[in-house]
């Protein structure tokens, strides 16, 4: 959903409009990766308890490939949150001692026309008129953890590529930001939306913006609302790539093999980078207390809007289901 059908979504008139999508119209790249073996390497990688994740190893390019599967909304539940701290938890116990195993962490969603819509709106909502503050902090602490890890590329020497072939939204795009290397497909959509609801994107967006291209770009994105396209975020700064709907997966793996003889001095380019910019976790944990303190203070009316989004969002998964 792009911040143009949020803001349908809030209009009266367009609250019931919907748009039928159709996957079968997009060509399909079929990427041929080893499956994990989750028998023998459960134990120490724990995928067998990942409900909402696809993840599997292209052993040519030494490469982690994991797709979100959100059940219901593609947004970033608190199973889906569950998921991912499995998921980041056991691939440093599989590569910690494994280093020269692993070499890319690429990560994206099959849902079609979306990474991910952000935050789950439904619970900050209902945290919210129970004046739960407490249940708000934690789920974004939980988020920035996630956040912070990746942007430390797991402390494993590895590079990591975010793989947009949807619209990333939110906290879908603060997500995305804390990677290497962005791939867009030239139809994805980006933006924080928040401001629509009265409220802003308390898990990572300000520090990562600011760190990449600066404070005043950072707070212009978070204070408008707008939706930006994948080639104006390449003109900004925050993407590194866009290419052809249907060619991110393709793009990834010829970044990957392009770059072979090349990673541990892109590596350490990232690696100085995280020097340069330092990002604590102290830090983000001090902006999530600034967004639950502003949870606190939204209207009703703030309330009822977010709800109507949430309705958006459910339409919308229905027909994208529908039409597959």
């Amino acid at each position: 959903m792009s911040v143009g059908a949020y803001r349908d979504a809030l209009s009266p008139a367009r609250a019931g409009a919907a748009t039928v999508f159709n996957p079968s119209s997009l060509p399909v790249t079929v990427v041929e990766q080893k499956p994990i073996d989750l028998k023998k390497d459960r134990d120490a990688l724990g995928l067998f308890e990942l409900e909402q994740l696809e993840v599997s190893f292209d052993e040519p390019n030494s490469a982690l490939w994991t797709f979100m599967r959100p059940r219901g909304r593609p947004s970033y539940n608190l199973a889906m949150l569950d998921d991912i701290h499995a998921l980041q938890r056991g691939i440093v116990a599989k590569f910690a001692e494994r280093p020269n195993d692993l070499r890319y962490l690429v990560a994206g969603s099959r849902t079609f026309g979306v990474f991910s819509l952000g935050g789950d709106l439904e619970l900050f909502a209902a945290l919210t008129r129970k004046k739960d503050r407490l249940g708000l902090v934690e789920y974004g602490k939980s988020c920035v953890r996630i956040l912070h890890r990746f942007y430390h590329a797991l402390d494993l020497p590895i590079i990591t590529i975010g793989l947009a072939q949807g619209d990333a939204l939110g906290g879908g795009f603060e997500s995305l930001l804390s990677f290497n290397i962005l791939i867009a497909e030239r139809d994805a959509k980006f933006g924080f939306p928040e401001a629509l609801f009265g409220l802003f994107p308390g898990m990572g967006a300000y520090s990562l913006v600011a760190r990449r291209i600066g404070a005043a770009y950072a707070e212009e994105m978070m204070l408008s609302g707008k939706t930006y396209s994948a080639e104006e975020m390449k003109d900004a700064g925050l993407i590194h790539m866009v290419v052809d709907p249907g060619q991110g997966i393709e793009a990834a793996r010829d970044y990957m093999q392009r770059n072979k003889r090349r990673h541990a001095g892109l590596r350490g380019v990232f690696q100085a980078g995280r020097e340069v910019t330092p990002l604590s976790l102290a830090e983000l944990d001090r902006i999530v207390t600034i967004w639950a303190d502003a949870c606190m203070e939204l209207t009703e009316r703030d309330l009822k809007l977010m709800q109507r989004l949430v309705s958006a969002q459910d339409r919308l998964q229905g027909t994208m289901q529908a039409a597959e």
